[in-house]
């Protein structure tokens, strides 16, 4: 792939790219893309490894949540997961809700990869009312709850860099050592906004990274919801959480066979890239399109929340590997102090519902 980033690159006029660009192609190009090759990605034969696809428990406990939930405020049987990768947790989710409710309901999966739709349907084989979109846009008129997993984390994003009080956009460009990195004047005044309406503030040598894109999928998803809530699971900071020394470099970052790398112009096409999300700027766009903002939490704070400690299970059986088990070994997993919840959060938003009228749980 990297003879076709050259070429990408040697075609511009100024011969350079935005980082935006370039996650673009290495993620989401139709042929090279990560996420759009027929590879594993997700688990250990993959290069990462989601909350979501953790333990079954945790479609369960969603599923359970939602059967009781959507009586309270007059919501459909109806769920929407964006970008559901490999079907693990929709098959979840379905599981447990044949156990907590007898009403049929309707799981709606957004998914651009051709292979994790391949993937999907075949993990939800058998289910009914389950229907397959590439894009967000052909969800129409939505009721229910919309759900979803490390979604904001992928989508490309633009790089800053201030030098000597002033701006700078970090561009890619490509010399016979490979590919390397160059600053300009920042010019863009969409990224200029951004900072001045979201009030970024940056130190002397910091950089970090705009998610431009993220404002228009959270245009789509209001657009598509008439009436529901939406739930977004993620890793990322708030304003205050950004000037901490540690985030000078910003938080862009690869993952490859289960490594972290820094630097993200390594093995283009073939690693995973991800940046964590501006949470205030999310609950603020997300006010701007009319999704209402309810709760943010921790989600080991949202697993307890949801009853995780009702699952777990007596068990006196000495078979480490027996399902009792597995399922109690993985709850503690995800609640306990330091595990593989505390990176994450939930963020919570309503639109057309009466949040604040009862108890939300």
């Amino acid at each position: 792939m990297l003879t076709y980033i050259e070429d990408f690159i040697k075609r511009k006029p100024k011969k350079r790219i935005s980082y935006a660009e370039y996650m673009d192609l290495v993620l989401y190009d139709p042929e090279y893309g990560y996420y759009m090759k027929n590879d594993m990605k997700i688990g250990r034969e993959g290069d990462f490894i989601t909350t979501s696809n953790f333990s079954d428990i945790y479609g369960k406990l969603v599923a359970k949540w939602y059967a009781g939930f959507r009586h309270k405020f007059n919501l459909p049987a109806a769920i929407c997961e964006i970008g559901g990768g490999n079907g693990r947790f929709a098959k979840a989710f379905l599981d447990g809700w044949s156990q907590y409710s007898s009403s049929p309901i309707s799981y709606t999966l957004i998914e651009t990869s051709a292979y994790h739709r391949k993937l999907q349907s075949e993990e939800l084989n058998g289910f009914k009312d389950v229907v397959q979109y590439k894009e967000l846009g052909e969800l129409g008129a939505f009721h229910g709850l919309i759900f979803s997993n490390e979604l904001f984390d992928a989508l490309p994003v633009h790089v800053i860099e201030k030098r000597d009080g002033e701006l700078f956009e970090v561009m890619i460009t490509y010399c016979e050592g490979g590919l390397s990195e160059v600053l300009i004047p920042l010019e863009r005044e969409d990224i200029k906004a951004f900072v001045h309406v979201h009030r970024l503030t940056l130190s002397n040598g910091q950089r970090i990274e705009i998610p431009l894109e993220m404002e228009n999928v959270i245009k789509t998803i209001s657009q598509s919801l008439v009436k529901g809530i939406v739930i977004t699971v993620d890793y990322g900071y708030t304003k205050n959480e950004w000037k901490a020394p540690a985030r000078k470099d910003g938080s862009l970052r690869g993952y490859y066979s289960h490594q972290m790398y820094r630097d993200i112009l390594q093995f283009p096409g073939r690693m995973d890239i991800t940046s964590h999300v501006h949470f205030d700027a999310l609950i603020e766009q997300g006010e701007k399109y009319g999704l209402g903002f309810i709760e943010k939490h921790r989600q080991d704070e949202f697993f307890l929340k949801l009853g995780i400690l009702d699952e777990l299970q007596e068990n006196d059986d000495s078979n480490p590997f027996s399902e009792k088990s597995k399922q109690n070994r993985a709850i503690r997993n995800l609640i306990i102090p330091g595990g593989i919840s505390s990176a994450f959060h939930v963020i919570i938003q309503e639109k057309a519902i009466d949040a604040c009228d009862q108890a939300f749980w």
